[in-house]
C-alpha cells in the first residue's frame, strides 16, 4: 500500500507535535498563571498544582552537578537518545501501533523537557498527586508522557512473556 508510506510518517509527526505542544502549552500557562510555590488544591487536596523549576532530572537528580557534566548528562545524552528515538520511529516501519505510540510518547516527553532545559535553564514542574498510599514528586505533562510510553512498553513485554510459554507448551503437546 503506497499511501501508507506517507500516512505513517505524517501521523508520527502530527502525534509528536501534539505531544510536545500539549506539554509546552501547559508549561507556558503555568509560568504565566501560577505564582512561585503557591499551591492550588484540586480533588479534595489529592492533586496539587504548584510551580517549581527543576534544574536537575527526575526528582531533581543531577541538580548539583557541575556545569559541563550537567550539560552532557542532562542535555546532550538525552538529546542523542531522543534523536535516536525519532530515527528508530521512521526506520522501523514494521513496528506495531502500541510500540509506535509508546516511542512517540517517550520521544515527545523527552524533547519537551530537553527544550525547557536548553531554553529556560530548568524544567517547569507543577503537578503533585497524593492519594495517601500513592504519592508522587512534582512532575509535568512531559513526564506523564514518558511514563505512559514506558508503561505501554512494559505491559507489552509482560504480555509477550506470558504468551511465549503458552506457545511453547502447545508446540510440545503436538
Amino acid at each position: 500500500m503506497k499511501s501508507n508510506k506517507f500516512i505513517r510518517p505524517l501521523l508520527i509527526v502530527l502525534l509528536l507535535v501534539f505531544n510536545i505542544g500539549c506539554d509546552q502549552v501547559s508549561k507556558v500557562i503555568v509560568r504565566h498563571q501560577l505564582v512561585w510555590y503557591d499551591r492550588y488544591h484540586l480533588l479534595y487536596h489529592h492533586i496539587t498544582l504548584q510551580r517549581v523549576e527543576n534544574t536537575g532530572a527526575f526528582l531533581s537528580l543531577g541538580d548539583s552537578l557541575s556545569g559541563p557534566v550537567k550539560m552532557v548528562l542532562l542535555n546532550i545524552f538525552p538529546l542523542i537518545a531522543v534523536l535516536f528515538g525519532v530515527y528508530y520511529l521512521f526506520k522501523k516501519t514494521q513496528l506495531n501501533r502500541a510500540s509506535t505510540l509508546a516511542i512517540i510518547l517517550i520521544v515527545g516527553g523527552g524533547f519537551g523537557n530537553i527544550y525547557d532545559r536548553i531554553a529556560h535553564g530548568s524544567v517547569t514542574d507543577f503537578i503533585h498527586i497524593n492519594f495517601v498510599i500513592f504519592q508522587t514528586g512534582i512532575f509535568n505533562v512531559a513526564d506523564t508522557s514518558i511514563m505512559a510510553g514506558t508503561f505501554i512498553i512494559l505491559i507489552k513485554a509482560l504480555l509477550k512473556k506470558k504468551e511465549e510459554p503458552a506457545i511453547e507448551n502447545e508446540a510440545q503437546a503436538e
